[in-house]
């Protein structure tokens, strides 16, 4: 969903986080640490549909990754991840 004064790019932005989280099977913020801090992952960044900023969260039951979740439009990269966390989290208890 997207705010009324939200710009259009973030729906974009919010569905590539999901996807990096998913298949990344981490947070975007862990990915984007992964990249500045392992010059051998630097290529990832690259992966087709990926974006490396914060505000992608994995849905994970057990160890398990089955899906992501992203927002993008909050004041700050800590805040989308938040937001993220905060939804996965609401609906934790159906996850089982």
């Amino acid at each position: 969903m997207r705010d009324d004064g939200t710009a259009h790019h973030v729906i974009e932005l919010a569905e590539r986080k999901a996807y990096t989280a998913r298949i990344f099977r981490q947070t975007t913020r862990e990915f984007v640490e992964r990249i500045i801090n392992n010059p051998r992952s630097q290529g990832l960044k690259d992966t087709k549909g990926a974006l490396a900023s914060f505000g992608g969260v994995p849905i994970k039951v057990g160890e398990e990754t089955i899906g992501g979740v992203g927002v993008s439009g909050a004041p700050g990269g800590q805040n989308d991840e938040a937001c993220a966390a905060a939804g996965i989290a609401k609906a934790a208890d159906q996850l089982k």
